[in-house]
């Protein structure tokens, strides 16, 4: 569904082209010494189609506006030499070329669905990218200095109506102990031998490495392109993993067995350009045994009983000795939520398998060990969790989510500020709407002063 939802954009697009091609382009707007043209206004109302972004009222009217409230931005920030990383923009930018190209399928196929080349379609990507982040910098450094103090906020709650008081959903923060059951050595012989075996049926140029890694390899995603991961950089990579295949030079030859904590890989070099690599690889796991999966489990209970009596070890001690957890261990166990960095989760955030776990737990209780995927290395660990607090739905107040107030009112104040300034910018700025464009009702009602 997803494929093919994008595959229709992708052709939307191409007919917004196609109906651009085929029409006498025209400026519409001119803001400052930028200018808008009618093509730019059709292509962003079919990508607002295609999105799925609802537009109220008349597209022809709200889009051009829009347009015309980001080159006030632009303006600015050239007037304040506000720029960006060319190295950002340009690594957002591969990251977005190579989400393309994984579900359409090729290169080539990206190329006949946007009828262009790739190259044109990154340079249009850099400049939107580009903008972007000016724009976001811009808007930031404008409203850096809206700080309200506790007065305010408390102030600004108490004229909060009932009825716009957000409900704060319930909430938990868990410590986590986790370790891989041990791999028996015949197991990683196995899966050594097989790697050997696609090595030597490579190079002997009885088998293809994207066949092969099509077929046996366990890391789903880049299976699907034959392994291959796209460009990047040596810090995206693991480290074991980066220092050999930033190391190959002969794309013809196969690496030597890399381990890291997702398994066991054979890479192949594609392509190098400048810093960054494109290489494929095969990564296999070692299978655990249900009796191993025990003996872990059995280990942890006993780990457990020490910790439920606390007299003999605490949670936070039990995990610098024995987790295996490396982006909890020096946090005393205590999970991140990737999506707003702090460490409370809502438990539908939460690893299904935790969330099960800890749903019916109270603060300070330790669960019984059990099997958990591990989501960053998509392996299963055994586990036991702690919860380090829980807080029920309720109502937001000023002493449990003070922050989430403050954040509300910095929003209000901040989206008061950027109105005015925009108003404000609209005198400053040198705009003119052709005639057949001016029959609108406009968000910002001051554009017309020639």
């Amino acid at each position: 569904m997803r494929r093919s939802k994008l595959i229709l954009g992708a052709l939307l697009l191409v007919c917004g082209q196609v109906f651009a091609d085929n029409i006498i382009d025209e400026v519409i707007w001119v803001v400052g010494d930028e200018a808008i043209l009618r093509s730019e206004v059709e292509e962003e109302r079919i990508r607002a189609q295609y999105e799925g972004h609802h537009i109220q009222g008349d597209p022809y009217c709200y889009i051009p506006e829009q347009l015309a409230i980001q080159k006030l931005f632009l303006h600015q920030a050239e007037l304040d030499s506000v720029v960006v990383s060319e190295s950002t923009v340009s690594h957002q930018v591969d990251m977005r070329m190579d989400y393309y190209i994984s579900q359409i399928g090729s290169k080539e196929k990206m190329e006949e669905y946007f009828r262009k080349t790739s190259s044109e379609i990154r340079e249009e990507m850099m400049t939107g990218v580009r903008n972007q982040m000016i724009i976001q910098q811009m808007q930031s450094k404008l409203t850096d200095h809206i700080k309200p103090t506790p007065a305010e906020i408390r102030r600004y709650y108490s004229t909060l109506p009932a009825d716009s008081i957000p409900v704060i959903p319930a909430h938990v923060e868990v410590q986590v102990l986790s370790f891989e059951p041990i791999v028996p050595q015949a197991e990683i012989d196995r899966i050594k031998g097989q790697l050997r075996e696609f090595t030597d049926r490579v190079t002997s140029g009885k088998a293809d490495f994207s066949m092969l890694a099509r077929l046996y390899s366990e890391d789903t995603e880049s299976a699907k392109r034959g392994g291959e991961l796209g460009f990047v950089g040596k810090g995206q990579l693991v480290n074991e993993f980066a220092e050999v295949a930033f190391n190959l030079n002969d794309p013809k030859r196969v690496s030597r067995i890399v381990q890291t904590e997702y398994g066991y890989h054979i890479i192949q070099l594609l392509e190098k350009k400048g810093d960054r690599i494109n290489c494929r690889h095969i990564l296999l796991r070692p299978r655990i045994s249900a009796t191993d999966k025990i003996r872990s489990l059995e280990k942890l209970d006993s780990i457990r009983a020490m910790i439920v009596d606390s007299a003999k070890l605490t949670f936070e001690q039990a995990v610098i000795m024995y987790s295996q957890d490396k982006n909890t261990v020096m946090n005393s166990g205590l999970m991140t939520n990737q999506s707003t960095g702090g460490t409370q989760f809502e438990f539908q955030d939460l690893p299904s398998d935790v969330a099960k776990q800890v749903y019916t737990m109270q603060a300070g209780d330790v669960s019984k060990p059990f099997i958990m995927m591990d989501p960053m290395k998509n392996k299963e660990v055994c586990a036991i969790v702690k919860v380090k607090s829980k807080t029920d739905v309720h109502k937001a107040n000023l002493v449990d989510d003070f922050q989430v107030i403050k954040s509300m009112l910095e929003a209000q104040l901040s989206k008061e500020f950027i109105h005015n300034w925009i108003l404000k910018k609209q005198k400053e700025v040198y705009v003119h709407i052709d005639d057949k464009w001016r029959g609108c009702e406009f968000v910002y009602p001051n554009w017309i002063h020639d």
